[in-house]
């Protein structure tokens, strides 16, 4: 049997009196896209921010290869090969390409911060690892402000991948993009996955996006898991419904009928 790269075991995060996670339990696996569903307060930010080190847990365990792992810090998530690249990207768009991809992790001749900067060497290796998955950046000076939406994502994955990333989070990277760039973006997941050693959770609102790429996936209400399965064991009735948080149509038209009549009466 395939052993997960990440398990989460009844994972437990509290703010106070309120519960944010209550009891997660949660298997991603090398060379899946796994989508993370759910509505807004479903506790998916909140469990992403535990697997990055953000938040440290209030009950429970996160695996990684089969071994407990304590983050302390999104560094501690990073160096066991978790990689998030969130909605708002740490991108600055004045500095290059090449720049942005080595930000912090620069290669110098001589002694660091007094060495020359090794801008070929690292121009070279910015284009080759945007190329492996499906950008090809002509100038990798060019400064980011001048890349599309899909492309600066492009460029957040690839930067993750190359330092190390063996899981990446992927937090909402369609949402503020137009169809273009979402298709772009969508293509370079899939290419990723098809590497087939990286293992992508891939948080999303976009029903129809998460059909064209996951493999599996994990529906979140209230803290808690109210469903998942492989992407062919899911109709398309069943994922909207699990998304609207295990709410049935039939209810929600229902409230929809009565605000109506609320409305009309009060306008009588």
């Amino acid at each position: 049997m395939v052993e997960p790269l990440i398990r989460v075991r009844s994972l437990v995060k509290q703010f106070g009196p309120f519960t944010a996670l209550n009891g997660i339990d949660l298997d991603i696996y090398r060379g899946e896209v796994h989508a993370l569903l759910g509505d807004n307060g479903a506790g998916k930010s909140t469990l992403i921010r535990l697997l990055s080190g953000l938040y440290r847990p209030d009950g429970g365990q996160i695996f990684v290869e089969g071994k407990p792992m304590r983050f302390r810090s999104p560094r501690d998530a990073s160096k066991a090969g978790i990689g998030t690249v969130y909605q708002e990207l740490a991108l600055n768009p004045l500095m290059s390409v090449t720049r942005n991809f080595f930000m912090g992790r620069e290669l110098f001749w001589g002694t660091k911060p007094f060495g020359l900067l090794r801008m070929q060497e690292m121009d070279q290796i910015t284009h080759e690892e945007m190329i492996k998955i499906g950008i090809d950046i002509s100038d990798p000076r060019q400064a980011v402000g001048t890349m599309s939406g899909g492309q600066r994502q492009t460029l957040a994955i690839a930067r993750a991948i190359y330092f190390g990333a063996k899981v990446l989070i992927l937090d909402e990277p369609t949402s503020a993009l137009g169809l273009k760039q979402q298709m772009e973006v969508l293509k370079t997941i899939v290419r990723v996955r098809g590497r087939g050693d990286i293992a992508i959770i891939f948080i999303t609102h976009n029903e129809l996006h998460s059909k064209l790429v996951a493999d599996r996936y994990t529906f979140l209400a209230l803290g808690e898991v109210i469903g998942g399965g492989l992407s062919e064991e899911l109709a398309g009735e069943q994922v909207r419904h699990l998304m609207a948080g295990g709410v049935e149509m039939k209810d929600l038209v229902k409230e929809l009928a009565a605000a109506r009549n609320e409305t009309f009466r009060h306008a009588s």
